[in-house]
């Protein structure tokens, strides 16, 4: 029987998010498997499945800040917002030159903090049921709604100036559903020369990293990290007695809202074991996921 559990995998580029799942599901066997937070085909870097029962825990993974290193070209501009993509505009080498590190420094400011973001029109978003990308891809116009998004760090690592473009390699700590493509575009957009993300790499998610990753033809050798570590490092580790992950695990409300100092918890049982996640209801604690009693540990 294949175990629950959350697998850490560092994706290759040139493959997508998709590819890695269907790898993890015939080198463990199960169909059972599913990833938090997509990745480009070109992105590299962290992803998260969940295995079996795990992948409930998914829910709370993939709402988690992220950590992405990045190249941004200024300079160039493409259907896509990065390298995947036509290119659509290309400023003169007059008007690159003239941009200033105190002008980027100025724009990538204004990107950094809570921040309307219109996402790239080749995203997974869903409009009126279908993908932005399908449609953008098959000619129709696509109009996607700005969103509220944090971006907590967007430092600039480096800056290389080459023939009418400039490189810049940054590192953004962010909110879940933050583009990168999205912020090279508009800080193009805000120099006056166009932009696009030729690199991407995320490194973590929540507290998770890319070094404790596996790669995609280790997977069948890399141990699972067991629900209720992976759970209690996502949302803190909150034990509960014998007694009270039975009543958990029948929906039944327990006291004890006071001792839950967050929002929710991974309610662990004497064993070890990954009741489910719990949330205050007044003075006592409800479970909003249980996970299956056959695979809790």
């Amino acid at each position: 029987m294949v175990r629950a559990g959350i697998l850490l995998v560092d994706k290759p580029g040139g493959i997508t998010s998709h590819d890695v799942v269907a790898r993890a599901r015939r080198a463990l066997g199960t169909r059972k498997i599913g990833h938090a937070g997509t990745l480009d085909p070109m992105a590299t870097g962290l992803l998260v499945l969940g295995v079996e029962g795990a992948t409930r825990l998914l829910t709370y993974i993939v709402g988690a800040d992220k950590t992405y290193e990045a190249t941004i070209l200024l300079g160039v501009s493409t259907d896509s917002d990065d390298a995947d993509g036509e290119e659509t505009g290309r400023a003169d080498a007059a008007a690159v030159d003239a941009v200033t590190e105190t002008a980027i420094a100025a724009g990538v400011a204004e990107l950094t903090g809570e921040i309307e973001q219109v996402p790239s029109t080749v995203s997974a978003i869903k409009v009126q049921g279908r993908r932005a990308y399908d449609l953008a891809r098959a000619g129709e116009a696509v109009e996607l709604k700005a969103r509220r998004v944090t971006v907590s760090r967007f430092d600039v690592r480096a800056i290389r100036r080459e023939a009418a473009t400039i490189a810049l390699d940054v590192v953004v700590d962010c909110s879940s559903g933050t583009y990168i493509r999205a912020l090279a575009r508009d800080l193009g957009a805000a120099l006056g020369v166009g932009g696009h993300l030729t690199a991407l790499r995320r490194t973590r998610i929540g507290s998770f990293g890319v070094g404790s990753a596996a790669s995609v033809d280790d997977i069948a050798e890399e141990a699972l990290v067991n629900p209720a570590t992976a759970a209690a490092t996502v949302v803190g580790a909150l034990a509960v007695s014998s007694d009270d992950a039975r009543d958990l695990r029948h929906g039944k409300r327990i006291d004890g809202g006071g001792r839950l100092t967050g929002e929710r918890a991974a309610a662990i049982d004497p064993d070890g074991r990954l009741v489910g996640i719990v949330e205050r209801r007044g003075s006592q604690l409800k479970s909003v996921m249980n996970m299956p009693g056959e695979v809790a540990g």
